[in-house]
């Protein structure tokens, strides 16, 4: 009796690691899908770019240090996401739910520094209807926006739900693929960096 209660539970545990293992599986899908996406927006970014001869370009309007700020807390958030997986593997839930706060005010800030961004360039009449460059440039960093967005939203659920349901297989399977978006959304953003605003104001 008790041995096929061991087996049972065995079976179980193998049944439910291979379920998380098709998830993690289909979110790297997922990933580069968005990949793909991010691709084709810097690559249309560059494209109308170098066709647009209309001012401004990146030189006259980008403010290269404010910038860097917003990239600094982002990539701190990248760091604090680690060490919340690190938790996860001491099952230490209160510093699991520490850190990801942390992670969140961290992308909450840059967020709020980009919308600031947006608006003092709108304020000062650069809007994306202005011309190819700014069109291009907000597509492509609103939409690294928007994503960082639904990564803060999608803290706050897996907070909920570990205050909820503590640490099961559901809940590490959903910290592992947010910890894969979020540094995705860094690397990304790392990109947008450095083509969109470092050679913006070179070129």
């Amino acid at each position: 009796m008790s041995i096929n209660f061991i087996n049972n539970n065995i079976n179980h545990y193998h049944h439910d690691d291979n379920i998380n293992q098709t998830k993690l599986f289909g979110f790297w899908i997922y990933l580069m899908s968005d990949l793909i996406i991010f691709a084709c927006l810097f690559a249309t970014y560059i494209v109308l770019t170098n066709n647009a001869d209309s001012f401004p370009t990146g030189k006259e309007i980008f403010n290269i240090p404010y910038v860097l700020i917003e990239t600094i807390f982002l990539l701190l958030s990248s760091i604090t996401c680690c060490i919340a997986m690190c938790m996860l593997l001491k099952n230490n839930i209160n510093l699991i739910i520490l850190w990801l706060l942390i992670t969140l005010l961290l992308g909450l800030i840059f967020i709020i520094m980009e919308l600031f961004e947006f608006y003092q360039l709108i304020s000062l009449g650069y809007t994306p209807s202005k011309n190819a460059f700014l069109s291009s440039y907000f597509t492509l960093v609103s939409i690294h926006g928007i994503h960082v967005i639904i990564g803060l939203l999608w803290i706050i659920i897996i907070i909920i739900n570990i205050k909820i349901n503590g640490i099961n297989h559901l809940n590490e399977t959903r910290l592992h693929c947010l910890s894969l978006f979020w540094h995705f959304l860094d690397i990304i953003w790392i990109c947008v960096y450095s083509i969109v605003y470092l050679l913006g104001t070179i070129i």
